[in-house]
């Protein structure tokens, strides 16, 4: 029952077409009844059933039914409608570049047409004619028309998957990367003092424990995003802001990087959660680049306001090197450059700088 419906629904206009065409063929015919007309007829609207698979198909039996048609003597009537929707279908599917050899099958049709107007003066041929080729080309027209509406649907999805993929690989590095990386850290300093200073080994582990959390919940989130019903609304995950710094830098030095936290009062300043975000996820993966890639021993945050707009500055006192933008320096950049701020990376004198300018006010 459901495949008939799913027929139904995608066919229903060619079966309407086919009552139409033959309605109007027999009703010209009513006091001397011309079965062939009708089969000719019938055939013609007929091999619209194929167009979604073989519309080359669907164009060349229509041209060749409505061909024989009028080759036969019969008259004019609504058989021509199926010509134009041969026509869409054919242009609204493929490219002009492949369907232009075929468009050669019009010809016999319009001879087949105009032998039955042999006996209408040239005048009257030439104007049946020019009203006919201006209705294909305007079913072809529009044809062409859907399919470039379609490819563009199509780009369109195309690109906003690509780009939710790339958000969420953001995302998960972002909060699984970092977690990751003060865990190691962290580890590594409880092994280093577990027998001579137990208080900072447990230090450590805390620290751990906490940043394995965080680490999960991220990962929970990103899954519940893959999990999510098609067209349902999928959850957003939740960012940190300006407020978290604090316990994050704390998470930071509790694996051994002395870190110099500077913060403006955000009190009073217009909302501006977007770029709070942003700046945070700035400085997690500074740090986590700090901690993975540039053997520092101490690091400056400071965030600061000016001009309607955010300033992120991280400098460490570690080796600088050159500058290789991988996911890290690539997700933080396409975040604030999203919302309309720069990013700058490169080595300093005396180690490694990373500076971002968020605005505000989202443009």
């Amino acid at each position: 029952m459901t495949d008939i419906r799913d027929w139904l629904r995608v066919h229903w206009w060619v079966l309407l077409l086919l009552a139409v065409t033959l309605a109007g063929t027999f009703g010209r015919w009513h006091a001397h009844p011309k079965p062939g007309a009708g089969v000719l007829a019938g055939l013609a609207v007929l091999v619209l059933l194929a167009r979604r698979k073989r519309p080359e198909l669907t164009w060349l039996g229509n041209a060749a039914a409505v061909t024989c048609y009028f080759a036969l003597g019969y008259p004019d009537g609504p058989v021509y409608l199926s010509i134009f929707a041969s026509a869409y279908a054919l242009t609204s599917r493929w490219t002009p570049r492949r369907w232009w050899p075929y468009a050669a099958a019009v010809l016999p049709v319009v001879l087949a047409m105009a032998s039955r107007w042999s006996g209408a003066s040239l005048a009257s041929v030439a104007g049946r004619s020019t009203w006919f080729l201006a209705v294909l080309a305007a079913a072809t027209a529009v044809g062409a028309a859907m399919r470039t509406r379609t490819e563009t649907r199509r780009e369109h999805a195309r690109r906003a998957a690509t780009e939710e993929r790339l958000r969420m690989a953001q995302d998960l590095h972002d909060g699984v990367g970092h977690g990751l990386a003060v865990i190691a850290m962290q580890a590594g300093v409880a092994l280093h003092v577990l027998d001579q200073d137990p208080a900072k080994a447990r230090e450590s582990l805390l620290a751990i424990r906490e940043s394995s959390r965080e680490s999960l919940e991220a990962l929970r989130a990103e899954l519940s995003r893959l999990a999510t019903v098609p067209g349902a609304a999928a959850p957003r995950a939740v960012h940190s802001g300006l407020e978290d710094l604090s316990a994050l830098v704390g998470r930071v030095r509790a694996g051994g990087l002395d870190v110099d936290l500077h913060v403006f009062d955000p009190a009073g300043r217009p909302d501006a959660e977007a770029a709070g975000a942003a700046a945070y996820l700035v400085v997690q993966e500074a740090l986590t680049n700090v901690l993975r890639h540039s053997g520092a021993t101490s690091a400056r945050v400071e965030v600061s306001a000016e001009s309607g707009a955010l300033v992120v500055t991280v400098v460490d006192d570690g080796h600088g090197g050159e500058v290789t933008e991988g996911l890290g320096i690539g997700s933080m950049r396409s975040r604030v450059e999203r919302l309309g701020g720069t990013l700058s990376v490169g080595p300093t004198a005396r180690g490694f700088e990373v500076r971002a300018v968020i605005p505000e006010e989202t443009p």
